[in-house]
Parts: C-alpha cells; sequence; structure tokens
C-alpha cells in the first residue's frame, strides 16, 4: 500500500516531527511495560525523596524560628557588654557559643557565631575569635565586611601584620561604605607598614585619598604617604 501524503496544509517538516512524537510515546509506554517494576520503585523512591525534602524544609523552619527566639533572648547580654554571660548562657537560656554550634546552619545561628567571635575578641581569646569569624557566612553585607576585619584584627593580635593587612584589605572592598572602607583601607596601610610591605601601604593610603577625600581618615593621609614613601626609598 503507498505512504498516505499529509494534507496539503501540513508540511512535510510537521509531519515527520509529528511521526517522530508518537514514535518517542509509543517507545516510551513499551519501555514502562517491559520494565514496570523497575519503573514504579523510581517512582517510589522520587515520591519518598519528595516527602523527605519536605520534611526537611519544614523541620529546618522549625530550627530557624528556634534560633530566632534564642539569639534575641540573649542579645541584650551582648549589647550591655556582658560579654561572659552572652557567651556562655544560664541554666534558663543558651549562650551564644552553644546557639552558633547547635544551630550553625540556620541565619540566627550562623549570626550568633558573629557576635560569638566579637565576644571573644573583647575577651582577649583571640584564638577562639579568630575560629569563630573564619566559620562565619559571610555574605557581601556591612557585617561580612566586619567578620574580614574581625580576622584582621585576630591576625595582628598574633603578630600577623602581613596576612591581618590582606583581610583589612579585603574587608574595605566586600562591602563598599563611607563609614567603614576607609578605616579598613587606613587599617590595611599601617599593617602593611609594620610588615614592611611600604609599597602594598602607599597604595592603601593613596586609595584613601583618592576615593575618600571627605573622610576623617584622609585628614592626615599626605603624613601617612610620605612616611611610607620614604620608608620604601631608605
Amino acid at each position: 500500500m503507498p505512504t498516505p501524503k499529509p494534507p496539503r496544509n501540513i508540511s512535510r517538516k510537521h509531519a515527520l516531527r509529528e511521526d517522530k512524537v508518537v514514535t518517542f510515546y509509543a517507545r516510551a509506554w513499551r519501555f514502562v511495560d517491559a520494565n514496570r517494576k523497575a519503573v514504579y520503585g523510581a517512582a517510589a523512591v522520587v515520591a519518598a525523596l519528595v516527602v523527605a525534602l519536605v520534611g526537611y524544609a519544614l523541620w529546618q523552619g522549625q530550627r530557624a524560628a528556634e534560633a530566632d527566639e534564642l539569639l534575641a533572648a540573649v542579645l541584650p547580654l551582648y549589647e550591655e557588654a556582658s560579654y561572659q554571660a552572652a557567651l556562655d548562657g544560664s541554666l534558663e537560656q543558651l549562650g551564644l557559643l552553644e546557639i552558633a554550634d547547635a544551630y550553625g546552619n540556620t541565619p540566627a545561628g550562623n549570626l550568633a557565631r558573629f557576635y560569638a567571635a566579637d565576644a571573644l575578641f573583647e575577651q582577649g581569646e583571640y584564638d577562639r575569635a579568630l575560629d569563630y569569624f573564619q566559620d562565619f557566612d559571610k555574605g557581601s553585607n556591612f557585617i561580612g565586611a566586619g567578620a574580614l576585619a574581625g580576622e584582621a584584627a585576630a591576625r595582628e593580635q598574633r603578630e600577623e601584620y602581613a596576612l591581618a593587612a590582606e583581610l583589612y584589605r579585603r574587608a574595605a572592598r566586600h562591602f563598599e561604605s563611607e563609614l567603614t572602607t576607609p578605616e579598613y583601607l587606613l587599617y590595611a596601610g599601617q599593617l602593611y607598614e609594620r610588615a614592611g610591605q611600604y609599597e602594598e601601604a602607599v597604595e592603601q593610603y593613596e586609595a584613601v585619598e583618592a576615593e575618600y577625600p571627605e573622610s576623617s581618615q584622609a585628614a592626615n593621609i599626605r603624613i601617612y604617604i610620605a612616611r611610607a614613601a620614604a620608608k620604601q626609598s631608605s
């Protein structure tokens, strides 16, 4: 029997495409029929995975809400500079350290890391502070830059001046702000000087002068530039 031709108002390409679609579905149904147990088993696995993911999301939401409440309860101690009490908590409430460790995968738990790091630094526990600053998940915002600056301050206490300077430089560029960027650039320049890296120091000072001429850090920046340049040429 001759192969029927498509109607005149349907192109040959369209007819071939329809034929491929029909063939694909026919093959798919033949595969399902021949492998019914495997297909149904895979569908059950997918369904179980969806249920597990939904359950995990609900559980995570509950934990995030718990962490929010716990952090809100302990923050007043931190804000009034009762750092040790804020870190340790009490029998009635968790401290920053426990919140950070137990709820670290929630937004409030992550934020507790930052506050814990700062409280530890204020208590003179620079190595522990550094660990918590490093573990803090840094967003591209003011507090993310602050965490990098916290790392820098801890490194400075360990007399790791070149690394501290680099961290301050990163903090300055992590989140550009008239309030913090010139300050971090100035600190970076000072620590590069202490590390004997005078060219890098001049670069940071000149950035303050060029980018933030109205900042308080720019008031005496020519003195810093001249001093670092003199050390560089000596």
